[in-house]
């Protein structure tokens, strides 16, 4: 299977019903729908899960995070801090989504957690690193909230673990999990501790084509002329997939002294992805460099399927539960 097959990028403007712009901005005329929080219990409404609201970031970005916390946390226990990043190939959706909304919204009483989804820069109107200096944002208020004592989020204070922080993110966001991660370890972040990175589906990619993307360069979700564009409008301008904003090997990738620093990492996907060789070959680099990982891959499925498919979203759940409740405790108990 070779490229000629592949649509040039021009008709992925069309698959995504978007418009670039003079000015650089993009006209996106397809939007998924919107959710808004709910942050008072129903006493009426059994089916509420999770609580949610919004709080501010950046101002200056207008960035924002969306908050869930269950309904019916376990009493006299603190709650792991899940910082999470959505998909969207840096260009799409919002913390508001309806699928990030219900995904976090099920994460938070099926772990449970106190998770933070982070409402970041899109590109092309704000190209990378915009958001991953968002990502950044989002873990130094978490150790500002940390930090503050009786003063921060009523919610946060009541609920989170700041021994127990995570990095989670999908698709793109997956991305944000490890750029972040490494940014990370330059900071002092104390008292707060990262304990883990989960990056599902991450959307890393490169100059060169792997297997997975020529077997299935028509992916439903994210074909790969639809990757070459989201690209095209996430790098900064000039740059091509050889960037390390794309490609986590560019350059030789992260020293080893570095990687032996993070957090034990949760890297996973699916066989039916177009981008699982590349995930494959990123757990791989990281474990020969001394990371700690759990290299998870399921058979079958496609790119974002648990946001489709009840049967992944549950499998999901179950296993993002079983990796939170291994690291960075000591009693079991609570998970």
């Amino acid at each position: 299977m070779s490229d000629p097959q592949i649509p040039p990028i021009e008709e992925a403007y069309k698959f995504f019903n978007v418009e670039l712009n003079p000015d650089g901005s993009l006209t996106r005329r397809t939007q998924l729908p919107t959710l808004p929080t709910l942050h008072e219990i129903d006493p009426n409404n059994p089916q509420i899960i999770s609580l949610s609201k919004d709080i501010p970031l950046n101002a200056a970005n207008n960035t924002f995070i969306r908050l869930f916390r269950p309904r019916s946390p376990p009493p006299n226990t603190k709650l792991p801090l899940i910082i999470y990043f959505h998909g969207g190939g840096f260009v799409f959706l919002s913390a508001t989504s309806s699928v990030f909304h219900e995904s976090c919204n099920r994460m938070s009483s099926h772990i449970p957690a106190l998770i933070a989804s982070v409402e970041y820069r899109l590109a092309p109107e704000h190209r990378l690193p915009a958001a991953y200096e968002d990502a950044m944002d989002s873990i130094m208020w978490a150790k500002s909230q940390a930090l503050s004592g009786g003063g921060g989020d009523p919610w946060v204070k009541e609920l989170a673990d700041f021994s127990r922080v995570f990095l989670m993110g999908s698709s793109a966001g997956g991305n944000m999990v490890y750029r972040a991660g490494l940014e990370a370890l330059d900071h002092d972040l104390r008292p707060m501790k990262i304990v883990g990175l989960i990056m599902n589906q991450p959307f890393f990619g490169g100059a060169r084509r792997t297997g997975s993307e020529l077997e299935h360069y028509n992916d439903r979700i994210i074909p790969l002329h639809a990757s070459d564009l989201l690209w095209s409008l996430a790098l900064p301008e000039g740059a091509d997939r050889a960037h390390e904003y794309c490609d986590p090997f560019a350059g030789g990738g992260p020293h080893e002294e570095k990687i032996i620093r993070l957090p034990v990492t949760l890297v996973r996907g699916y066989s039916g992805d177009l981008l699982v060789d590349k995930q494959k070959e990123l757990a791989e680099m990281l474990a020969a460099r001394g990371g700690r990982v759990v290299a998870q891959f399921i058979d079958g499925g496609h790119h974002a399927v648990e946001l489709y498919d009840p049967k992944f979203a549950e499998a999901l759940y179950d296993h993002l539960r079983d990796f939170v409740c291994s690291v960075g405790v000591d009693n079991l108990a609570t998970c």
